[in-house]
């Protein structure tokens, strides 16, 4: 019996309309656009079951750039009004995962979920989130007094090692602390 080693991976959001023609601005979750985006390529919406868009799937017309902002137009998006109904859409593309590059330093959401943290060989929690901010991506560590959000950049995480399946955490003082005293720091 073969086991599917497939996954769903966010590519981008729908931010808002561009024009009055269909197009929208989008936010790219993807380092490489031009393969995620090529026309003809059919994406899957990730959107609320009250929405019309709840199920289907689009299809990729075309991608440009303006002002260096991507800017999506989609098969059958011929106006501002249907393309406002796609406002805050996700879009995922399902991909083969042996099919994935290897790349030293880069890991998909889906291999650091349920990952073990250590500080100094103690498990402190396990990665249950990836946030991803402008500024940086934060993993959420649940821990027995609830969750911790921690930077995910190379000086607080050194070690990502998924066949051991666990992180290596370098905090600085007082993240975890902070929240195992509810957030309250002591003032004596």
């Amino acid at each position: 019996m073969v086991t599917s080693s497939k996954t769903k991976l966010r590519v981008g959001r729908l931010v808002k309309a561009h024009g009055l023609k269909g197009a929208i601005k989008l936010e790219l979750y993807t380092d490489s656009p031009d393969q995620r985006f090529k026309p003809g390529q059919v994406l899957e919406l990730q959107v609320p079951e009250t929405s019309e868009w709840f199920g289907k799937t689009i299809k990729v017309s075309e991608l440009r750039f303006y002002n260096q902002s991507p800017v999506l137009f989609l098969e059958g998006i011929e106006n501002r009004s249907q393309a406002e109904t796609l406002i805050k859409a996700i879009l995922l593309i399902e991909i083969d995962l042996d099919k994935l590059p290897e790349e030293p330093e880069a890991w998909y959401d889906h291999q650091l979920l349920g990952l073990e943290a250590l500080v100094e060989n103690t498990v402190v929690g396990k990665v249950i989130r990836v946030d991803h901010l402008p500024a940086q991506d934060l993993l959420a560590i649940e821990t027995t007094n609830g969750e911790v959000l921690v930077p995910f950049v190379k000086q607080i995480v050194p070690t990502v090692d998924i066949s051991k399946g666990q992180i290596v955490l370098d905090p600085p003082a007082g993240l975890f602390e902070l929240n195992l005293t509810g957030g309250e720091l002591d003032e004596n």
